[in-house]
């Protein structure tokens, strides 16, 4: 029987997938207009261009073999929907709805559920009460490893929740204490500075790179790759693996991508201008992987 949901990783070949489209998370010029600023984009974003960069990267997503599966136009969210990794997460048993550390997403998980029931996909809980957790902040190191972030979007009473979710599913759940950075407003996730490319290699932003989290990659011999200071702001560490070694980036990150090269990934590029770069959210965000290998 075909798996619906599972393979707990996030560099085992991408087979099936959850996205939303740009026209149907921005919705149009009025709905931006009133809520870029409050959601802190550092701009407003062209609509036209946002579903012209979002064909571009679906092409990207189908090309690499993944069936993939538009969620649809909900009332009940804003523009951040985009990015529909924050408000699930999946183990091999199915999905796990989030509890929202920024307010104003709060309604996701819930129109996730409803899109996800008529897919037929399975639900095992959720993350409520007090605790808060985004799926930005949860990465899998291998099919038994989990590495959680512990920072402003995702507190400690989520994680304890997310780990009695998982009990029989993993073996161990890595916390990973995150920086203030630039505070509790700023887009920052653990995949902000850490995105897996294969069981051995992840690429980096070792400058807030917590130290015990990378002496952990290091010691499971895991070969890091650094982005530069420069590609930082522009989403270099944001990359997602749709195979092991094949990836996904927002263009505009040269330095990073012919380190990766160097490193035997191929590198596939995407403009990311308007639905990345003015909401701080780069191809892992935008995607909710439901099947790898």
């Amino acid at each position: 029987m075909e798996r619906v949901v599972g393979g707990q990783s996030d560099v085992g070949r991408l087979r099936r997938v959850a996205v939303k489209h740009a026209r149907d998370a921005f919705r149009s010029d009025a709905s931006l207009d009133r809520q870029w600023r409050d959601l802190s984009y550092t701009a407003r974003p062209d609509l036209a261009r946002a579903m012209s960069e979002y064909e571009r990267f679906l092409a990207l997503l189908r090309g690499a073999g993944a069936d993939v599966h538009c969620l649809p136009p909900s009332e009940q969210v804003g523009l951040d929907s985009l990015y529909v990794r924050d408000a699930s997460i999946a183990c091999d048993r199915g999905l796990i709805l989030c509890n929202m550390g920024k307010p104003q997403r709060a309604t996701e998980p819930a129109a996730q559920e409803a899109a996800f029931r008529t897919l037929g996909l399975p639900i095992i809980g959720a993350i409520t009460g007090d605790g808060r957790l985004e799926g930005g902040d949860v990465v899998w190191l291998d099919e038994r490893t989990l590495a959680v972030g512990r920072g402003y979007r995702t507190n400690d009473a989520g994680i304890g929740q997310l780990r009695a979710l998982l009990a029989g599913s993993i073996d161990e759940l890595i916390v990973v204490p995150l920086p203030h950075w630039r505070g509790p407003a700023d887009v920052f996730h653990l995949m902000s500075i850490a995105s897996p490319l294969d069981r051995d290699l992840c690429v980096v932003y070792s400058p807030l790179l917590p130290v015990p989290f990378r002496e952990a990659l290091l010691a499971r011999g895991i070969t890091l790759v650094d982005v530069p200071d420069a590609e930082f702001p522009t989403l270099g560490c944001n990359v997602l693996a749709v195979a092991p070694r094949t990836a996904v980036m927002v263009a505009g990150n040269p330095e990073t991508r012919a380190r990766l090269e160097r490193a035997g990934v191929q590198v596939h590029e995407f403009a990311g201008r308007e639905i990345c770069l003015k909401g701080g959210g780069g191809p892992t965000c935008l995607t909710r992987p439901l099947v790898r290998d």
